[in-house]
């Protein structure tokens, strides 16, 4: 049974955070490897909708999605050193490896040609749903670090980024075929019943950031740069595996058993290499539907490869699913000026 009374707001962990280090992040998701066949955790209605009632417990769900925003920590025991079951996107696997620009761009800080930086990654899906070949929502945020020593001894600021598919899903065959955008469609119909836990994440996102569509990246643009140089970051970035990649035999695989087919098969491998190119543009249009308010899409136009993220090692772990955490960049009305925030926490 899946335990959901837990402070889903700011903590020790959140409060007392002064930076990362990429081994400490990196040692913690892999101690703790599942076995298979691999658990699918639920997302429950009454787990979502958990004291939004205006009388008693506090709303979990407001609460969870103004820590993300407000926090930077990197990983949250909480008291008990066990971690805290996540609401939404409960299934997941863990990747390391290398944030790389190698295009000449307009941009600034790790958007700029010659970044180079490691990376911790969570490669989720907004759901149960978990198979290739259903209707799900998968998405990959990341924590990129400015560094390329594994064993850095220092904290260190990072940057951290958010993308996913349609937020109401999308059918892939494979990982492969999935395109992660900071700006994702939304089509919430295909949801089916899952649609009241959709509405309650974008009402719960909209109290607490203003824009919850949208996730920008402006921290990877402000992250190496020096204090004085203006920022400068693309409005739009897109995710997808390169075509060269293998893709694994069968059909309705687990995206878990995916990602570490890729890396030796293994509860955690790292035999050899996941590669996704980063896209970028700054050419975008927003339609939103008047007949059907539940659907929002983006004609983005213009991509350009600029670089890659080079995944070596991988994991499907309780710690990935229950410790590790990322910030939700608040959202700001010039994505280039920090004084234009939302929320300034």
């Amino acid at each position: 049974m899946v335990d959901y009374e837990v402070n889903e707001g700011l903590g020790n962990d959140d409060l007392q955070f002064t930076g990362s280090r990429f081994g400490e992040v990196r040692d913690a998701i892999f101690a703790n490897p599942y076995s298979r066949p691999f658990t699918q955790f639920p997302v429950t209605l009454g787990s979502v909708l958990r004291g939004i009632l205006p009388f008693g417990k506090p709303w979990n769900l407001l609460n969870a999605s103004r820590r993300t925003i407000a926090s930077h920590a990197d990983l949250r025991w909480g008291a008990d050193g066990r971690g805290f079951q996540r609401l939404l996107h409960p299934n997941a696997a863990c990747l390391t490896g290398m944030w790389e620009i190698t295009a000449d761009t307009p941009y600034t800080g790790y958007f700029k040609q010659g970044s180079r930086g490691l990376i911790v990654a969570r490669y989720s899906t907004c759901c149960q749903e978990t198979r290739g070949g259903y209707m799900r929502s998968l998405a990959l945020v990341g924590r990129v670090y400015p560094t390329t020593d594994r064993e850095h001894p220092d904290r260190l600021p990072t940057a951290n980024f958010i993308t996913q598919q349609d937020f109401g899903g999308e059918v892939v065959r494979n990982i492969n075929e999935a395109v992660f955008r900071n700006a994702p469609n939304t089509t919430a119909t295909r949801r089916g019943w899952g649609l009241p836990v959709l509405l309650a994440t974008g009402t719960a996102l909209k109290i607490a950031d203003k824009q919850p569509t949208l996730r920008q990246v402006y921290q990877l643009a402000e992250l190496g740069k020096p204090a004085s140089e203006p920022t400068s970051g693309p409005e739009f970035m897109q995710l997808t595996v390169v075509p060269e990649q293998p893709v694994m035999p069968g059909e309705n695989n687990d995206f878990r058993d995916e990602i570490l087919w890729q890396f030796g098969d293994g509860a955690s491998a790292s035999k050899s290499k996941l590669t996704f190119r980063i896209e970028t543009t700054d050419t975008g249009v927003t339609h939103s539907n008047k007949l059907n308010p539940l659907k929002e899409t983006r004609e983005l136009t213009n991509w350009r490869s600029i670089g890659t993220i080079t995944f070596d090692a991988a994991v499907a772990s309780y710690n990935g699913d229950r410790v590790i955490h990322f910030n939700h960049p608040p959202w700001r009305s010039d994505r280039n000026d920090p004084s234009t925030a939302f929320r300034k926490g």
